[in-house]
């Protein structure tokens, strides 16, 4: 991957994505939706690894070069950083259930990359951020329908 100057870079994020035993169906949509996301420029993806614990606990960790039926993340394989060590896996999969399989993703944000430099130019500083779950906005505006 191209380093970038670190005045460009823009936001970073990450998501844990936990499926349950006997329901990750891996079709390919998932990979072909963040490979839209990559293609447009609307993120670059940093790193991408699958998490898989077994009833025992034991954890197995693969890559996005490991895993098959991906063939649309493969073209953003250029831009991983592997940012995640192998410290960051271990905490993040102590969150799993036993029996489960989860994805791990992180990445730039560079939609907000020139607006976040042009904010450290100014001598600005993130002093909070945060995201609103999906689930709770739905419930919102449907108790807000009822109340109607």
């Amino acid at each position: 991957m191209t380093s970038p100057d670190n005045d460009d870079l823009g936001p970073v994020d990450y998501l844990v994505v936990e499926f349950p035993p006997a329901t990750s169906h891996f079709t390919g949509e998932m990979a072909a939706e963040l490979d839209k996301l990559v293609t447009s420029g609307t993120i670059r993806v940093l790193d991408l690894v699958v998490l898989t614990k077994g009833p025992d606990g034991e954890l197995d960790v693969l890559e996005v070069n490991d895993l098959e039926g991906v063939g649309e993340l493969r073209a953003a394989e250029a831009q991983l950083a592997g940012l995640l060590a192998e410290e960051d896996v271990v905490n993040l999969a102590a969150a799993m259930e036993p029996g489960t399989t989860a994805g791990v993703l992180v990445w730039e944000n560079t939609w907000a990359g020139p607006f976040a430099s042009a904010a450290r130019r100014s001598g600005a500083q993130l002093i909070a951020n945060g995201r609103i779950p999906i689930q709770a906005i739905l419930a919102s505006i449907e108790a807000d329908d009822e109340g109607e």
